[in-house]
């Protein structure tokens, strides 16, 4: 079964919603709240770009996100990095961790393949280009 655009439409609306905690992040004024949110601004910027454009650095220095458990232990992160003071923040942290534990679910059900986005740049271990 092909579920390449459920899976696209759920990578998107997970993007959305880290850049949505991120910026719940700078309404606590602090040094910390400040650091964290720009980080998980752009981790969901950069989640939600991944679904439109691969960019050939990405696939050499964050291989992981090629794959359903490494996908879903970065969402289980930034998930609980989003788990902070606020409604807001604690919501938008367990949906992304929760989508992330699903992925990595995932990852043991073999009828179930990742999608094109996914398997495009994931060529194994070590199969860099000499």
């Amino acid at each position: 079964m092909d579920f390449s655009d459920s899976f696209r439409i759920v990578n998107l609306a997970v993007g959305i919603i880290m850049m949505l905690g991120g910026i719940s992040q700078f309404f606590h004024l602090g040094f910390q709240s400040i650091i964290i949110g720009a980080y998980v601004l752009v981790f969901g910027a950069a989640v939600a770009l991944l679904e439109f454009q691969i960019p050939p650095q990405v696939s050499r220095y964050a291989s992981f996100m090629f794959s359903f458990i490494g996908r879903g232990i970065f969402y289980i992160f930034i998930g609980s990095i989003l788990l902070n003071n606020g409604v807001l923040r604690i919501i938008a942290g367990s949906i992304v961790g929760l989508i992330g534990v699903g992925y990595v679910a995932l990852e043991f059900v073999p009828s179930i393949e990742p999608p094109a986005n996914m398997r495009e740049a994931d060529q194994g271990w070590g199969a860099e280009q000499v």
